[in-house]
């Protein structure tokens, strides 16, 4: 359905650490970096794999509510992965890995609050 999503970020430097080390247990990492000179306002670094960037963040101003963005992961260890990786470059808690039966019983996901509040998941459909 979608090509891709992007929003602002508030310190484009720590998002940027913080999205390259919390996605890369999914496969992901930067396939296009577009500079403030090019745009003539803001950086932007767009995540994904394959050369095609489909998950984008870009310096700017943080308005409204905060938004949510769930990644597929491969398997329920890689999940696990995810939240130990988004942790340990400086997420917040919103969720650990486990089941979400109110979902579906294999919905197996974790939650992490990203350095603007964004809510970023990670999660696998598949049985153990």
């Amino acid at each position: 359905m979608f090509d891709h999503i992007g929003f602002p970020v508030r310190d484009f430097g720590r998002s940027r650490a913080f999205y390259d080390q919390a996605l890369a247990p999914l496969g992901y990492s930067v396939q296009m970096e577009v500079t403030a000179e090019q745009t003539g306002g803001d950086a932007h670094a767009g995540y994904g794999a394959d050369g095609r960037p489909q998950f984008w963040i870009g310096d700017g101003e943080v308005k409204g509510d905060r938004v949510h963005v769930a990644f597929v992961a491969k398997d329920r260890a890689t999940v696990d992965a995810f939240y130990k990786a988004a942790m340990a470059s400086g997420g917040t808690d919103n969720g650990p890995p486990g089941i979400r039966e109110h979902y579906h019983p294999n919905y197996y996901g974790a939650y992490v609050l990203d350095p603007d509040g964004h809510n970023i998941e990670a999660v696998c459909h598949l049985p153990e």
